[in-house]
């Protein structure tokens, strides 16, 4: 039912105007990727951008602020503003990951970071539109999660300059790549499924139309979104060959995520007693080791 809502929107052409507002900016930033061939240096704009690279990269940020600011007033122009950024890297990583510098891998994983988050944005907006907010591009999801993020970052560049042939594994990376598509498809796939069930933050109150939701991918695991994080997370570490960051990302994530859970299915078996008890019997977390929290009979 939630999914034939939320697919609903896309038929009747109901996007709300943040949502148009995002997609354009979105598009907008990620036109940077046309711009070679204006140059007529595909392989060198970002790689070895020289003198040319550079102004073309700024006037073309310079252009699409300017865009943004005389399409938008200034509370769609916040919106914009950031899915115009997370274009414009969702770009950037086209040209570098379509290229064959030794930075190819790390253009995929540009590509896979800003889509996410994008998307995280608008699959709310259509889903959800009433909890959407700036929060929902999760930017700012704390600072646990910009700190690795930075730390992958680091880690990434260390090993490229110190053995960069450890940067140059396709095969891995290609994992990586297929773990980060799967990751996130299943995530959405729950946000949809869901409809307006979802949110990005616990519920403590159950609202008048929170209803349990069983069907589609939550068959297969009670908490997918949390499932298709997990393996976003930890495969963007595989596409970067960060051996250290790997194994801290998965660690953190599977300690997030059992705590998660956990305060989760308090709420949950709160708002549906018995209901959410059989469910939880019959349907696994889908997150190794993690059963959730445990109920005294």
């Amino acid at each position: 039912m939630a999914a034939t809502e939320a697919a609903g929107w896309w038929r009747r052409g109901r996007l709300s105007r943040e949502a148009r507002a995002s997609l354009a900016a979105f598009l907008l930033g990620a036109s940077v990727a046309a711009l070679p061939l204006a140059l007529g240096s595909p392989s060198a704009l970002l790689s070895a951008p020289g003198l040319r690279g550079r102004l073309a990269l700024a006037l073309h940020v310079a252009a699409v602020n300017a865009a943004l600011l005389l399409l938008y007033p200034r509370p769609l122009y916040k919106i914009a503003i950031r899915a115009g950024f997370l274009g414009f890297a969702f770009g950037c990583g086209l040209l570098l990951g379509a290229g064959r510098s030794a930075w190819r891998h790390f253009g995929w994983y540009i590509c896979s970071l800003s889509l996410f988050h994008y998307s995280e944005y608008l699959v709310t907006a259509i889903n959800n539109p009433r909890s959407l907010s700036l929060d929902s591009f999760l930017l700012n999801h704390s600072f646990e999660y910009n700190l690795a993020a930075l730390s992958s970052w680091v880690e990434f560049t260390l090993e490229k300059l110190l053995l960069p042939e450890m940067k140059q594994i396709t095969w891995l990376s290609t994992v990586g790549l297929l773990m980060v598509i799967f990751g996130d498809c299943l995530r959405k796939a729950a946000m949809l499924t869901a409809g307006s069930n979802f949110n990005h933050i616990v519920q403590n109150e159950k609202s008048d139309t929170h209803t349990l939701v069983t069907s589609g991918v939550y068959g297969w695991f009670r908490h997918p979104s949390y499932v298709g994080w997990f393996y976003w997370s930890i495969g963007t570490q595989v596409l970067l060959c960060n051996p250290i960051c790997m194994v801290g990302y998965t660690l953190a994530s599977w300690r997030f995520f059992r705590e998660r859970i956990e305060e989760e299915e308090i709420t949950l078996i709160h708002f549906f007693g018995e209901e959410y008890l059989e469910y939880k019997r019959k349907v696994p977390s889908g997150l190794p080791f993690i059963k959730g929290v445990k109920v005294e009979l």
